[in-house]
C-alpha cells in the first residue's frame, strides 16, 4: 500500500512583511532532515491574514509563487500554502499546490470570513481542488471551509471516494480553538479519511492570538499530533491502507445522503 510523508510548519508570521516571512520558512524548509513529500504552510504565510490586498497581493508569476517553485524544485517537494493573489482584477485568498516539475494548482477560498470583513476585500472561489499523488486523492481547503461540512463532504453513490486526506491551512485565532479541533476531528471521522490542520502562532497586527494546535488525525478521528502555542515542524508518514482498513471495515458512505452543491 501507498505511503504519503507529509511535514506541517507552524510558524509565528511576521505582521504583512513578505521579505521576512519568506526568509523565516526558508530556513525552516531548509532545516526539515526528514525526508519529505509534501510540505503544507498556513494560510496567507506571505503576510498573515491582512484585508489589504491592494497592497500585497501577487500575480501567479509573482516572487512568493516563484519562491515557492525555487524550493520545490530543489528540495524535490511538493509545497503548498495560501497567499493573497490577484487574478483578472479579483483578489483571492489562493491556495497554490506546487509541485517539483514547476506545475501549479490553486484553490480559491470558497468561505470568505465576513465577521473578519474578508468578503469585502476578496472574490469567493466556487471550484474544489482534488489533488493526486501518489495514489492519493487530496482536498485542499483554506481555514473558514472547515465550518461548512457540506463543501467537504465526501459524495454519495460514487464507486469511489472523492479523497483520502484533507488539507486545511488556517489562521484560526485561540478564542475560537475548540471549534477547530472539533471540526477537524468531525471532518476526518464524517469523510473516513486522514485530516492535516495547519494553523499559525503568535500574535498578528491586529492584535488576535493564534495558539497553533496544527493536527494530523486519523481516518477514526484519533489525533496523532497536535502542538499547542509554540513553532514547530513536524514530519509524518500517512499509510493508505489505514484508509482503505477503515472505509472496509465500517462501509458508511454507502448510507450517506445525496445533495448537490449549487454555485
Amino acid at each position: 500500500m501507498s505511503s504519503l510523508t507529509i511535514t506541517l510548519i507552524q510558524p509565528n508570521l511576521f505582521w504583512e512583511d513578505k521579505k521576512a516571512n519568506l526568509e523565516m520558512l526558508q530556513k525552516k524548509i531548509e532545516s526539515i532532515s526528514e525526508k519529505t513529500e509534501v510540505v503544507i504552510l498556513p494560510e496567507m504565510f506571505s503576510t498573515g491574514f491582512s484585508m489589504k490586498p491592494e497592497m500585497f497581493a501577487e500575480t501567479m508569476d509573482g516572487n512568493t509563487v516563484q519562491w515557492m517553485k525555487k524550493n520545490s524544485a530543489e528540495r524535490k517537494i511538493i509545497i503548498t500554502g495560501s497567499l493573497i493573489i490577484e487574478d483578472e482584477e479579483n483578489y483571492f485568498n489562493r491556495l497554490v499546490w506546487v509541485l517539483p516539475n514547476g506545475e501549479t494548482g490553486y484553490y480559491d477560498k470558497r468561505h470568505l470570513f465576513a465577521f473578519g470583513d474578508e468578503h469585502s476585500h476578496y472574490k469567493a472561489g466556487n471550484k474544489k481542488l482534488i489533488a493526486s499523488v501518489k495514489g492519493w486523492k487530496i482536498n485542499l481547503q483554506i481555514c473558514y471551509d472547515l465550518r461548512f461540512p457540506v463543501w467537504t463532504r465526501q459524495s454519495p453513490g460514487k464507486s469511489e471516494t472523492q479523497y483520502d486526506l484533507l488539507i486545511n491551512v488556517a489562521n484560526w485565532p485561540e478564542k475560537r480553538s475548540t471549534a477547530w479541533k472539533t471540526l477537524l476531528q468531525a471532518r476526518a471521522i464524517e469523510n473516513q479519511c486522514y485530516v492535516a490542520g495547519v494553523n499559525r502562532v503568535g500574535e498578528d497586527g491586529n492584535k488576535i492570538y493564534y495558539n497553533g494546535e496544527s493536527m494530523i488525525i486519523d481516518p477514526l478521528g484519533e489525533i496523532i499530533y497536535i502542538k499547542n502555542k509554540e513553532e514547530d515542524i513536524f514530519t509524518y508518514t500517512l499509510q493508505k491502507e489505514k484508509v482503505n482498513e477503515v472505509r472496509k471495515q465500517f462501509p458508511f458512505q454507502e448510507d450517506a445522503d445525496s445533495f448537490i452543491i449549487s454555485e
